[in-house]
């Protein structure tokens, strides 16, 4: 059986990636807009009440709109932008959330695909929260480094064309805004916002989540083993998601932790470190994988019932 998808914005970085990958499958038939035609709502409105599958990869706004032009009741809408991840009635898109989350992904018509920084916070901290081993109100902070294509095509235009402020690591959100910091929030259990400081740097793809934890807060006996453990125990058997050796030998014998080493794969990577009553939680992703399109056409493979590695 054929399964009709429409990307609407699929000039942007993710709305590109997705095309690439499902322009392989013989499962798929796009459905493409006449680029005259790409603002016009009722044209746009046509195309994503055809589809069984209606990626949105716009701004919010636009994804807003975009969304509400769906009345097709069949018509399974995953919104990639920041506009619907704590919204009610949407599904967060991260089929490793619960145990039970993938029978939600197959119910549900509306699917907010998460946010990069985000997927690799929430996968790193929910099942610790849930385990009782992260208290809810605990104050967390969180340090990203990603690549520069996660600032979509200005910014890779910025990077590409050398200048030599771009060279060196640049933090930012210094303002403690940030947009992931709800859906972090929201998809994780805890109560209060991490204090949350992402840098981009000059180089192209990959992204790593760190989250630095002083054990004494975190309650009598509680080690850094346990958190480790809880970890395993919870994506045991995930395709997706692989919890890597305790401390690490391999990154502590290189003495560096490489970002970029999940890159080109819809793979998550989780770490324990630890050291002198402290630990290091970390994360990393392609942030273009399994942090933007991967993730979105993951979710929909789960939605459609069908081998969730399809095309990944």
């Amino acid at each position: 059986m054929t399964t009709k998808v429409f990307v609407d914005g699929q000039d942007g970085t993710t709305g590109l990636r997705i095309n690439e990958v499902l322009a392989q499958r013989p499962d798929i038939e796009m459905l493409r807009i006449d680029p005259d035609l790409r603002k016009d709502p009722r044209e746009r409105a046509r195309l994503l009440n055809e589809a069984d599958i209606a990626f949105l990869c716009l701004p919010d706004a636009a994804a807003r709109e975009s969304a509400a032009l769906v009345t097709n009741p069949n018509t399974c809408v995953i919104d990639a932008s920041t506009a619907h991840r704590v919204a009610a009635g949407w599904t967060y898109g991260v089929p490793e959330l619960l145990p039970s989350h993938r029978d939600a992904l197959r119910r549900s018509k509306r699917i907010a695909n998460p946010g990069c920084h985000a997927s690799a916070f929430v996968l790193a901290v929910r099942p610790l929260v849930e385990a009782g081993l992260l208290p809810k109100d605990l104050p967390l902070s969180a340090t990203s480094i990603t690549g520069y294509s996660g600032g979509g095509k200005k910014m890779i235009a910025e990077y590409e064309a050398g200048a030599p402020k771009l060279s060196s690591p640049r933090p930012y959100a210094l303002t403690l805004v940030h947009k992931h910091i709800p859906e972090m929030v929201a998809h994780t259990g805890i109560t209060r916002r991490p204090v949350f400081m992402p840098i981009v740097a000059s180089f192209y793809k990959g992204l790593a989540v760190t989250i630095p934890l002083q054990l004494e807060q975190l309650g009598t006996g509680v080690t850094a083993s346990a958190l480790h453990d809880a970890l395993e125990r919870r994506y045991e058997g995930e395709r997706f998601v692989r919890v890597m050796p305790f401390c690490d030998p391999d990154t502590l014998g290189e003495g560096f932790f490489d970002v970029q080493a999940c890159n080109d794969t819809n793979r998550a990577d989780i770490f324990v470190f630890a050291g002198d009553g402290q630990a290091l939680l970390m994360c990393r992703l392609d942030n273009l994988g399994k942090g933007a399109s991967g993730a979105a056409v993951q979710a929909m493979n789960v939605h459609l019932g069908i081998d969730e590695g399809a095309g990944l």
